[in-house]
């Protein structure tokens, strides 16, 4: 590593992202995956607990005047805003602060506010707590997809970052299976099941955020921001424990980057590096989440009132059901996201998006027929969200990868939080009235909806997914830092 001193800040010739890329995979790395990506367990429990105890919610002695619309359209709204505010919040503050810093207080946000959830006495408050869970949440979003993949080397990031985004459906299992002991009024009164699970949630939280303070700062972060030495102590430690565990030297890695280092980047160059110089790709980002967003919010939370209101499914009986598309949807990202870094990004963005779209239109004419019951309704949805699931999930891997380090955190928080109130908070509101109605083809009409949105975003990233598998951060997307001292346009860090 050779440095040199600049007007404004240090010139700065590092080898540090070839180093974290040329690692094989470890013990190590897996500490990162538990530390990190266990977040979207709670995440998922969260989602499906609330859908799932809708109805008991708006049962008489539930604790709360509430009604079942209410919990999954205005509530599930709420959640939603306060994630995307959330995510635009705390994302401008995880470029600026760092990675780690962010990822802890935002952990720290959402156990404080669910576990108030638990206590609510009143209508307001849960929709209150509601929209701060989503808080803490949505800062989650930035801070973790950027620290995954500026650890994870560049051959393994696609499938861990999808298997990591597709683990909240592990918290939708667990959500599911909670909510039937916690809804049985035999083992709980019914205003006390279902603040047990909120509460859950808050002690699961505890747990991960003690095992999170074991996952470095990410090293790249550091570069940026003239903390080198420190980035050069956590990779040489990184180094050590790899090579002990493999019992032979590394690889030596190929290629460094030249930057100049700066500590913040206005928002008026965040702006013009995303809508004018990566205009194709901010077209893709904004289709892939708006796409995902309105299929998953307003399915998710609508689940359990589709099955009480089409076929008498009892409220405390849903969430079997739920189990069993939560299982689809965790296997989609487990067992495809290898071929997202091997058959490429954009045949299996692409691909994944139309056939879950097209599977989605095929269920809404057999609901449309009256063909479906609510065990063959849910076999539908599994197939469908098998596929949605990757490519949801490939979202976040897309644009927490394609655009440059310095904007990373914010551009997912940017488009993450754009594209899901498009389609994560009309979703809920349109789908709640929807199904509200009890009227087969309205329901209908929310499939087809969601399914036209799926098969737009495939046709999209059918021509604009970025070929970025195997490859370098830097590579893909060329930071601003390098940009300022390289005037060949052209980062040198690649893959080994």
């Amino acid at each position: 590593m050779t440095t040199a001193q600049a007007e404004t800040g240090r010139t700065l010739t590092t080898s540090i992202p070839a180093r974290l890329d040329r690692l094989p995979w470890s013990r190590w790395h897996w500490t990162i995956v538990i530390g990190l990506g266990t977040v979207w367990i709670l995440d998922g429990l969260e989602v499906t607990v609330v859908g799932n105890i809708a109805g008991r919610l708006s049962e008489p002695g539930s604790g709360l005047p509430i009604t079942s619309g209410q919990v999954t359209g205005l509530a599930a709204a709420l959640y939603v805003a306060g994630a995307c505010a959330g995510a635009l919040f705390w994302g401008r503050l995880t470029d600026l602060w760092g990675r780690k810093k962010l990822f802890m207080i935002t952990l720290a946000v959402y156990l404080g506010a669910t576990a108030l959830t638990a206590v609510s006495f009143d209508t307001w408050w849960f929709f209150l707590f509601r929209f701060l869970t989503g808080f803490g949440i949505g800062g989650e979003y930035a801070a973790i997809n950027s620290a995954i993949d500026e650890l994870i080397p560049a051959p393994y990031r696609g499938r861990v970052d999808l298997m990591i985004n597709g683990s909240f459906w592990l918290g939708a299992v667990g959500g599911s299976l909670l909510s039937i002991v916690a809804l049985d009024t035999a083992i709980f009164p019914k205003d006390v099941g279902w603040r047990l699970t909120f509460a859950l949630g808050a002690v699961l939280a505890l747990v991960i955020l003690l095992v999170r303070r074991h996952v470095p700062e990410s090293p790249r972060w550091l570069l940026i921001h003239g903390r080198d030495d420190e980035a050069e102590r956590i990779v040489s430690a990184i180094e050590e424990q790899v090579e002990r565990e493999k019992g032979e030297p590394l690889a030596r890695p190929e290629g460094e980057l030249t930057i100049h280092q700066r500590k913040a980047v206005t928002f008026v160059e965040i702006a013009r590096t995303v809508f004018a110089k990566y205009p194709k790709r901010a077209t893709l980002g904004f289709s892939l989440f708006i796409g995902q967003a309105f299929l998953y919010n307003a399915i998710t939370f609508g689940f359990g009132a589709i099955l009480t209101t089409f076929f008498d499914v009892p409220t405390g009986n849903t969430g079997y059901y739920f189990a069993v598309i939560a299982v689809g949807n965790f296997l989609g990202p487990l067992l495809l996201g290898k071929l997202f870094d091997t058959v490429g990004r954009r045949v299996m963005i692409s691909g994944t998006y139309l056939l879950s779209g097209l599977l989605l239109f095929g269920t809404a004419w057999l609901f449309d027929r009256g063909s479906l019951s609510a065990a063959t309704l849910t076999a539908c949805w599994c197939a469908v969200l098998f596929f949605a699931s990757a490519g949801a999930s490939s979202a976040y891997l897309t644009v927490s990868e394609i655009f440059p380090m310095e904007t990373r955190a914010m551009s997912i928080a940017f488009f993450y939080a754009l594209g899901t109130a498009a389609g994560g908070i009309s979703g809920p509101l349109l789908f709640a009235d929807l199904t509200g109605t009890g009227k087969v083809g309205d329901t209908v009409l929310a499939f087809q909806i969601g399914a036209a949105l799926m098969c737009l975003a495939g046709l999209v990233a059918a021509f604009l997914a970025v070929r970025a598998e195997r490859r370098s951060l830097e590579d893909i997307a060329q930071p601003l830092t390098a940009a300022a001292t390289a005037p060949t346009g052209r980062a040198q860090a690649r893959p080994a």
